[in-house]
């Protein structure tokens, strides 16, 4: 039997967090207002970027170098970051309910999430992604994750920012007082 090693409980967070994906996104509600096409494309590329990033099979030679030294706690913190993105992530995606949408949209009866981690938060599901995936790039400690970290953060930032539009848009100033209150992906900031 093979000892217990941290990419295997990286693998399984990551499948936890699309199997639940998967199932959560069924009787979500319909659509009122759709994304913008380009920036739906724009999104789905860095997002395949980022999974052919952490693919193995990759070794471009300057992606391919480590950037931390050979040490076994190293990738057990990886773990761990990774672990604790994905239940940041899995919280908050169901503090949303049935208002969540993987595009830019505002669904029939929107509603202004506040509970949860969005208490603090205004993008939680981006920042809990953007913690696992900080963990798997420390857990393979090459460059090729960090230029996945950028990329997925990159389009994070992109989608947040057409979402803020949107929603200031639907709740006026319920969303200002909400965004005095919270931080963008990080509390306080």
């Amino acid at each position: 039997m093979k000892m217990f090693r941290p990419g295997i409980l990286i693998e399984l967070c990551w499948s936890i967090l699309g199997l639940y994906w998967l199932y959560s996104s069924i009787g979500t509600k319909k659509v009122a207002v759709n994304e913008n096409t380009g920036l739906r494309v724009f999104r789905l590329a860095m997002l395949v970027l980022v999974v052919v990033l952490f693919e193995d099979w990759l070794r471009i030679p300057f992606l391919d170098g480590r950037f931390l030294p050979r040490l076994s706690a190293i990738p057990w913190a990886g773990a761990a970051l990774t672990a604790t993105g994905v239940a940041l992530a899995i919280w908050a995606r169901s503090s949303l309910g049935r208002n969540w949408s993987d595009k830019v949209v505002l669904k029939v009866d929107h509603e202004l999430i506040r509970t949860g981690p969005y208490r603090y938060l205004r993008h939680p599901i981006y920042t809990g992604v953007l913690v696992a995936v900080a963990g798997t790039a420390l857990m393979i400690a090459e460059w090729r994750g960090a230029l996945a970290f950028v990329a997925l953060a990159t389009n994070y930032f992109v989608k947040a920012r057409r979402e803020e539009v949107i929603l200031a848009g639907k709740f006026g100033g319920a969303f200002e007082k909400h965004k005095r209150h919270t931080g963008f992906f990080l509390p306080g900031l």
